[in-house]
């Protein structure tokens, strides 16, 4: 039988900053393990990957920066491949979106789509900038999260809660360039009718099935990635716009079009087709061959990414014709960092390329610990405290000890020579059909992707070890029975020898450092599980430690690097500077609500009644968590009245009601300290 073909692609990192551990638990270390293990395993793969460098929030940190968007995706597409080569991720291709041969790719790829009717084109009203007189695209957008109420979601998706958004979703929304509220405008469009598919996707993730033929298996998949699919489904799919008004990225190749880029979600995700068509050329392939046919396709993501490439991406696929769709999309949850999410913008993160630069001798420590936590099927912690107890318990004491007895009384009794193999009692076949069993448990782990599973049954086969040499005791039974010791020594370096074949996958590093120790080279599968993989006689070198002990020192300095980083106080840091002409243009005035009522289906919002003095006006307010309707009747409140209108759950909102918020979230009031009636001006 032959084995299975795969293609196998890891999430394109965003090229506007350095990678930190959440971005590799989550993505490139798992799909590096499962990817080595199939080159072991013998079949034909190609692991793809390479810099997302367009969109929005490149350009947003361009202007930040102060220079051009080439100039930061060529700084952070070196920093991170680099950081990638040095964390030993074994790639074939890390390509990049930015390329000439992307480009001309993601064009034809269109083309075909356009040609063949799959686009609708439509005029819609967009928000716009007067201030810098451009079309916002969605990260230029930033407002409060209609289902967390965080304040600061972006266009198209919040960060906070997950959810992906539109911009006129936002409550409140700001342009990131001048900070004022956008104006709707009217621009067109290629949209993708996303809802034309609605019933060939629900078969085909809940059955995998498609046109009729089993695609995939839809028990493989996890339940998270086809709950959050079937949530979109079921909730109704909308057409998505596949271009917007941007002057960085891939250009629309039709007339007409100036001005107007390919949507990042359909310009990166063709960005794994244009990286292995640059391989293939580096390689004498035929890229096709890696797309079409009868090859598995498997996506390695985060969840929030999960959308993009179950459901977005397998319709434009679908809808090219002649392009397979993924086998398996195993997303991955979120990683925290000692107790708190990770957070750029607070710098409350472990960069790989630090990380790399501090312990450069500790690269698969690092691997080890974040797979034992990798967060698979719900979001996992990352501490330094965990990773010292993981590398001094289980690396150290478990794996390294037992490598160290094994190989250290092989020099001590044989010279380093592997000793015969003598009688085997019943204790010996049953620690061998362990050995064996654990073998087989590794592999059938990681083709479900359970790799966390996985890693811990090769370490299991060190504890098998460990377990067998301290029941049989050979540093006390060499005493009294040197041929039963020479036998327990020989199915000791076996152990051994496996060790260095199934953590191959897992930690590299150390799996070479095993078959240097033991003077055998293999990366063969076929051959973990079995006991006579040495032969006697055979010459094996002198051990070093696998695993030197981390110290309290190093947890306490790390832990503090993130401390130092903090803001000193609890509350959010000024925001920029603005003038004075700029907030006398907000005309702020008192008000009385004079009827409240919760909003139907928004747990948050209140529709409340407002006499301003010069007319009576509703208010979408976020604050049903914090007041009763029946309880703010009468109220005098601040209301911001000149903010543009806008709809929110249907109901036009014509200002807002000002709020103070405590450090812990909660919401006051902001009242005069008299008894002013409504109509009054804020000064």
């Amino acid at each position: 039988m032959s084995l299975a073909k795969y293609t196998v692609t890891a999430a394109l990192p965003y090229a506007n900053g350095p990678l930190h551990l959440g971005h590799v638990a989550g993505v490139y270390l798992p799909s590096d393990i499962f990817v080595r293990f199939l080159r072991m395993k013998g079949h034909d793969v190609a692991f793809i990957c390479g810099s997302d460098e367009h969109g929005a929030a490149i350009t947003l940190r361009a202007k930040k920066e102060g220079v051009s968007p080439q100039e930061i995706v060529d700084k952070y597409n070196a920093l991170i491949s680099q950081s990638f080569k040095d964390f030993d991720i074994s790639f074939d291709i890390f390509h990049r979106t930015s390329s000439e041969l992307h480009h001309r790719t993601s064009q034809e790829f269109f083309k075909v789509l356009h040609d063949k009717g799959r686009f609708i084109e439509e005029t819609s009203e967009q928000y716009y900038d007067e201030e810098y007189s451009q079309f916002l695209a969605d990260r230029y957008i930033t407002g409060e999260c209609p289902k967390c109420q965080n304040p600061s979601a972006y266009g198209d998706q919040c960060e906070k809660c997950g959810s992906a958004l539109s911009p006129t979703e936002l409550i409140n929304p700001k342009s990131t360039l001048s900070g004022k509220s956008p104006v709707m405008r009217s621009t067109s469009h290629w949209y993708l009718p996303m809802e034309q598919h609605e019933t060939w996707l629900k078969e085909w993730i809940q059955n995998g099935v498609l046109d009729g033929v089993q695609q995939h298996d839809p028990k493989a998949w996890k339940n998270q990635v086809i709950g959050q699919c079937m949530s979109w489904i079921d909730g109704g799919l909308r057409p998505r716009a596949m271009t917007r008004d941007l002057d960085w990225g891939v250009k629309v190749p039709l007339p007409g079009a100036d001005g107007k880029v390919l949507y990042v979600w359909l310009d990166a995700p063709i960005g794994y087709i244009s990286a292995t068509k640059q391989w293939a050329l580096d390689n004498n392939k035929k890229w096709e061959e890696y797309w079409t046919g009868d090859r598995k396709l498997v996506h390695f993501i985060g969840k929030d990414n999960i959308v993009f490439h179950a459901i977005i991406f397998p319709i434009l696929l679908k809808d090219h014709g002649d392009l397979i769709l993924p086998d398996n999309v195993p997303a991955y949850e979120f990683l925290n960092l000692e107790g708190d999410k990770f957070s750029t913008s607070r710098n409350w993160a472990v960069w790989l390329h630090e990380y790399i630069e501090n312990h450069p001798y500790k690269i698969d420590e690092l691997k080890y610990v974040l797979t034992s936590i990798a967060p698979e099927n719900r979001d996992s912690e990352f501490t330094w405290k965990e990773y010292q107890q993981r590398v001094n318990s289980e690396l150290a004491d478990i794996l390294g000890n037992f490598v160290n007895r094994a190989l250290v009384l092989t020099q001590k009794y044989y010279d380093g020579k592997v000793p015969q193999l003598g009688n085997l009692t019943d204790e010996d076949n049953n620690m061998l059909a362990d050995v064996k069993a654990s073998c087989k448990k590794i592999e059938d782990l990681v083709y479900a992707y359970k790799l966390r599973d996985a890693q811990a049954e090769a370490m299991n086969l060190a504890r098998i070890g460990n377990k067998f040499l301290a029941e049989t005791e050979p540093w006390k039974l060499i005493k009294t029975d040197e041929v039963r010791v020479m036998t327990i020594m020989n199915l000791a370096l076996q152990i051994t020898a496996n060790l260095s074949i199934v953590l191959q996958p897992f930690l590299p590093a150390t799996a070479n450092k095993l078959a240097d120790f033991l003077d055998f080279k293999t990366n063969d599968w076929k051959l973990a599980g079995s006991d006579e993989l040495l032969e006697a006689g055979h010459q094996t070198n002198s051990p070093t430690i696998l695993f030197p002990k981390i110290e309290d020192s190093l947890v306490e300095e790390e832990v503090s690097k993130l401390h130092a980083e903090e803001p000193s106080s609890d509350f959010d840091p000024q925001k920029d500077e603005t003038s004075f002409d700029d907030f006398s243009k907000m005309d702020i005035r008192l008000g009385k609500i004079i009827s409240a009522e919760k909003v139907e289906k928004a747990d948050k919002l209140l529709k409340l009644i407002v006499d301003t003095g010069i007319d009576t006006r509703t208010v979408v307010s976020g604050i049903a968590e914090h007041y009763k309707p029946d309880d703010i009747i009468g109220k005098t409140v601040q209301i911001l009245m000149n903010l543009a209108p806008r709809k929110i759950r249907g109901i036009e909102s014509q200002g807002m009601i000002l709020m103070a918020e405590s450090a812990a979230g909660e919401l006051s009031f902001m009242v005069s300290e008299k008894n002013f009636e409504q109509g009054g001006g804020i000064h």
